[in-house]
């Protein structure tokens, strides 16, 4: 498993502490606290090298002495903040969305009289279809499926 460490500028403030990442332009984040900011930095961090790699963009390598800012405020930190990849774009290829889907009122009526759970038969429809197989063993069979 990926594990990329990046060190990140914690600027503190009249609210709390700004967090950028000198290695990674536009990766910014924010807490109240300092503990809150390292954990949004660790989200922000993932969901920037995520966003990244499905762009296509090659992700830089971390650097040892980051560039701070001149406009940096007095008694800023430098920090390391850790990511995992892959756990990332795990959780996010695997989140559930919501779809709108259009069919006669007669056949909807049918299908809750029967108990009908639209999500998974249409999740199950679909893997059918795009004859995508179903993860053996994993809680309710094709349910949870990572993609490439």
């Amino acid at each position: 498993m990926r594990k990329l460490t990046y060190l990140a500028v914690f600027e503190p403030g009249p609210d709390g502490y700004g967090v950028y990442f000198p290695d990674l332009p536009g990766c910014v984040s924010f807490g109240k606290t300092f503990e809150e900011a390292q954990r949004e930095a660790a989200d922000a961090l993932g969901l920037h090298i995520y966003g990244m790699e499905q762009d296509g963009e090659q992700i830089p390598e971390p650097s040892k002495t980051p560039q701070i800012d001149q406009e940096t405020a007095r008694g800023y930190l430098v920090a390391p903040v850790v990511v995992f990849p892959d756990m990332v774009k795990n959780e996010l290829d695997n989140k559930r969305v919501k779809t709108n889907i259009t069919l006669p009122a007669w056949l909807k009526d049918a299908a809750e009289q029967q108990g009908v759970n639209y999500s998974r038969l249409l999740e199950s429809a679909l893997m059918d279809y795009l004859n995508i197989p179903p993860i053996s063993g994993a809680p309710g069979a094709g349910q949870q499926n990572s993609r490439p």
